[in-house]
């Protein structure tokens, strides 16, 4: 496995969801370069400056969020199951029957009402995170309460790993795949200064980001990102949003931005001068921390450089390797131009 790739799976093994992000922020300071300024503000964003060959003419602010979706005790039933609530949006599909961890080690199994005993309507009805409980082999709510408590957060158990012609698959890819990326970039010369931010509670309605872009203030935001791929089967046309193995996503617009016109042509236009394979969004969906960074400060023009992923919020997400490297060719390429835009 390169490198980066190495980098990706050590960064998918870490749990850090909403609020919760401290390991991934301690591993990536670790691996940033002595060279770089380097501040965490009071919302836990990971704030990074590195010096580059020349001083541009605009502000760059490269972002990509630490946080993954997971999970949160909210009451423990008196035969020991536990009542939990999603931290960031969570299909109940991908749910059921899954091994879930807990930082002290507790390990637990998301259970519901065996299938004997539901009722004709019941059965053809997916559940809700609300019919379902945690099982941690608890026999009473007094044994429970010897290794989990209310607030306590917990996260998929899934193993990063390559498969395939080149796939890759493992939890949190959204988005430890933009973070690996961004500590790649910080440890090469760049031809322009750059801020490289590692942002916080993404997952819960990119709040991090908002604190980010009044801390740095950017004239242009670069967001590095994973998107949803719906290129799956029965899926056909513009409903497979975008495919695995055609290269970098551009985005031109998704639930919570419009991105700025110009960015999403130059973008588009140097993956192309580059021969970086390339694409877009076929459907208006999704949404990132461009959503909190274009509204900041006046405003701040935005572009998103997104890898192609299935099965996002999962624990098992999954990626191309070659999509993941042309998202990050086209992330350095674009630098020179946007600094002297």
């Amino acid at each position: 496995m390169s490198e980066l790739f190495e980098l990706t799976a050590q960064l998918s093994r870490l749990c850090g969801t909403s609020g919760d992000e401290g390991d991934v922020r301690d591993f990536i300071k670790q691996h940033i370069p002595a060279d770089c300024t380097v501040s965490t503000d009071s919302i836990g964003n990971l704030i990074v400056f590195k010096k580059g060959a020349a001083e541009p003419k605009n502000r760059i602010m490269y972002c990509a969020h630490m946080d993954e979706v997971g999970f949160i005790v909210t009451d423990i039933s008196d035969d020991g199951r536990l009542k939990f609530a999603p931290v960031g949006g969570i299909s109940p599909a991908v749910v059921f029957g899954r091994r879930l961890v807990f930082r002290n080690g507790t390990v637990g199994a998301v259970a519901a009402k065996p299938l004997h005993h539901l009722s004709s309507d019941e059965k053809d009805k997916q559940p809700k995170i609300s019919d379902l409980s945690i099982d941690i082999g608890a026999q009473n709510k007094e044994e429970a309460l010897k290794y989990v408590q209310q607030g306590d957060l917990c996260y998929f158990d899934g193993r990063c790993e390559e498969f395939g012609d080149g796939f890759i698959k493992g939890k949190a890819l959204d988005d430890r795949a933009g973070c690996a990326m961004m500590l790649t970039m910080l440890n090469e010369q760049l031809p322009y200064d750059a801020y490289f931010v590692f942002t916080v509670q993404e997952e819960i309605g990119t709040r991090g980001a908002a604190c980010a872009a009044y801390n740095v203030k950017p004239d242009i935001a670069v967001i590095l990102e994973t998107t949803t791929a719906c290129d799956i089967a029965d899926t056909e046309g513009e409903k497979a949003v975008c495919r695995l193995g055609e290269g970098v996503v551009v985005s031109f617009m998704d639930r919570s931005t419009i991105y700025d016109r110009e960015l999403y042509r130059l973008a588009r236009s140097t993956a192309d001068e580059k021969g970086i394979k390339n694409q877009t969004k076929t459907l208006v969906a999704g949404g990132n921390d461009s959503g909190a960074i274009h509204k900041a400060i006046g405003g701040v023009r935005t572009m998103a450089l997104s890898v192609p992923t299935r099965y996002l919020h999962s624990p098992s997400c999954v990626m191309k390797k070659e999509d993941m490297e042309a998202t990050l060719n086209t992330a350095r390429a674009v630098l020179e131009r946007i600094a002297v835009l």
